[in-house]
């Protein structure tokens, strides 16, 4: 802890992993919501658009958005290119959660509208309120992406060394500590810690969750 830029590594990663998650959960419920309880015409397709970007590797288009990012809006060397695409959705996070959200049978839906509410009232008051296991799954796997991410800030950040996460400082440290092994597994363990804590804590949402999203209501 006492390494030069190491608590850093750890604000960036919180700030990261932290706001990244909070931004992604927000930004794919509605969504979610829209494709599993919603009839408009496109949906399918709107759901097939969904899992496509699933299976774009982002590697395919980091050159033209790094340049977006660099060049048009100078935000090199910060994570801010990483962090604000996020309060846009995922499609990982939408497709686990319309999977969940279709177990949630639609005479709730319907109660709810018939007693007055609209479509956000409902979504906040009665959907929210029973999709919190699902919820719980997708945020606990975007925090550990984000967490774990270093392709993304090797590629924005490493520039600027107040700008490393753990995942890229580590490697840093590795280098400079590669014959003292005692010293880099130390560091390993404190960037594992959190996560394995995270996990502990919530592991009963988390499975429960990921085990729902595959039973239909």
């Amino acid at each position: 802890l006492a390494t030069p830029g190491f608590l850093t590594w750890w604000k960036n990663t919180l700030i990261y992993a932290g706001l990244g998650t909070v931004l992604t959960v927000a930004s794919s419920i509605p969504v979610a919501y829209a494709l599993a309880k919603f009839r408009f015409r496109g949906r399918n397709l709107s759901l097939m658009l969904v899992i496509s970007m699933m299976m774009l590797p982002p590697q395919v288009v980091i050159i033209p958005m790094y340049l977006f990012w660099a060049k048009q809006l100078d935000l090199s060397g910060t994570l801010w290119p990483l962090i604000i695409p996020m309060a846009f959705g995922d499609a990982f996070s939408i497709f686990l959660l319309r999977q969940f959200l279709m177990t949630i049978p639609n005479e709730y839906v319907d109660a709810a509208k018939v007693d007055g509410c609209g479509d956000l009232r409902t979504l906040v008051r009665v959907v929210l309120p029973m999709a919190k296991p699902g919820i719980a799954a997708v945020a606990l796997f975007q925090f550990f992406y984000a967490w774990n991410d270093y392709f993304g800030p090797q590629i924005y950040a490493s520039e600027n060394p107040g700008a490393w996460t753990l995942s890229y400082g580590l490697e840093s440290f590795k280098g400079a500590h590669h014959t003292d092994w005692n010293l880099t597994m130390a560091a390993t363990v404190l960037v594992m810690a959190p996560v394995i804590l995270v996990f502990f804590f919530a592991q009963k949402a988390f499975v429960e969750g990921v085990t729902l999203t595959g039973v239909k209501g």
